[in-house]
């Protein structure tokens, strides 16, 4: 058995975001500022625009406290952990908390299920982040399955109800949740002009202006060549975020298989849907990281039309080496890699 996690060092905080991180130009009361870090299970990486304060210790210090408050399932002190321990009853929710649940079960049922905030034990059975990534017992696994399904879950106000049995894990949307979260504080912060926020390359917020009105430039990871040259660059254009999704990030190999970590909850078993990486942009975090892992899921096509509900533009890689764009995406997109072709 071979195992990789592709993001293992300081390489893409330095590459994956192409920016610039020279004193602003044009106006010399404006400043930039620079700070890598380690949240959400991941290096951080920001750089930030303003005629005030520096302020990236506190957008860093915001993530940890999303992970550990909210989003974590171990940790005693965070919201989705009491839910856990008391599915089968009602729960009283914080107004913040019943907004983020609102809008992922709504994308759960846009995507039919595709992405499913109740995969979290199916997920730890078969450890492909831990120790013992393994394909498991079958007979466990589909006993596992019987407790998945957001429909097992009611959201009423803030008042949560889950069945017995059921595990809420919000994974697949922490990190955009995290990237809302920090959008909103810059808002708020009338002294920041422009900034960028990568979370270990898969998840990046742009935000305002950069000082000379360029785009800001976020080069997309080659899935088979993690180490290398990137596929290729996206332009963001003020506040957007982008997500990435891809069978590279956390896999393991057995018996020459491939097993990554994206999990389809109506099989249980890693995605199959002929993709090797999915990248999305829109005008909300959490959505941007729900709807990349669901249209991997999907597949191109279905994703397709999950994208247009969400005024959402795509980037598919096959793994035959084509790289399929939507019409927004077109305007994006730059190849980099001669071993690719864009596909019609």
């Amino acid at each position: 058995m071979t195992r990789k996690k592709s993001i293992l060092s300081g390489l893409l905080v330095m590459t994956s975001l192409v920016y610039t991180s020279c004193p602003a130009w044009g106006n010399s009361e404006t400043a930039s500022y620079t700070k890598t870090d380690f949240a959400m299970d991941t290096v951080v990486s920001e750089t930030l625009y303003t005629s005030g304060e520096d302020i990236t210790d506190k957008l860093v210090s915001t993530l940890k406290d999303i992970e550990t408050n909210w989003l974590s399932w171990t940790d005693e002190g965070s919201q989705i952990y009491q839910l856990n321990q008391n599915a089968g009853s009602t729960q009283e929710v914080s107004d913040e908390t019943a907004g983020y649940l609102q809008q992922t079960f709504a994308l759960s049922e846009a995507s039919d299920g595709a992405m499913d905030p109740t995969m979290g034990k199916v997920i730890r059975l078969w450890d492909i982040d831990g120790e013992n990534p393994h394909v498991p017992d079958e007979k466990e696994l589909n006993s596992l399955l019987e407790d998945v399904g957001y429909e097992k879950i009611t959201l009423d106000g803030d008042q949560v109800t889950m069945s017995e049995g059921v595990t809420l894990d919000l994974g697949a949307v922490g990190k955009g949740i995290g990237c809302d979260a920090i959008k909103d504080i810059l808002e708020q912060d009338k002294e920041v002009s422009g900034a960028i926020v990568n979370l270990g390359g898969s998840s990046v917020m742009s935000y305002g202006q950069k000082p000379d009105g360029s785009s800001w430039q976020v080069a997309v990871t080659d899935p088979r060549d993690t180490e290398g040259d990137y596929l290729g660059v996206v332009s963001l254009n003020g506040t957007e975020f982008l997500s990435t999704s891809g069978d590279y990030e956390k896999y393991f190999i057995e018996d020459g298989v491939r097993y990554h970590h994206i999990l389809d909850p109506s099989t249980g078993y890693p995605a199959i849907s002929g993709l090797t990486s999915v990248t999305v942009v829109c005008s909300d975090g959490l959505d941007a990281d729900g709807l990349s892992t669901a249209c991997f899921v999907l597949g191109r096509e279905k994703a397709k039309k999950l994208l247009e509900q969400y005024n959402a533009d795509g980037l598919f890689v096959d793994d035959s080496g084509h790289v399929y764009l939507t019409e927004g995406m077109k305007e994006r997109f730059q190849l980099m890699k001669d071993t690719y072709s864009v596909s019609e």
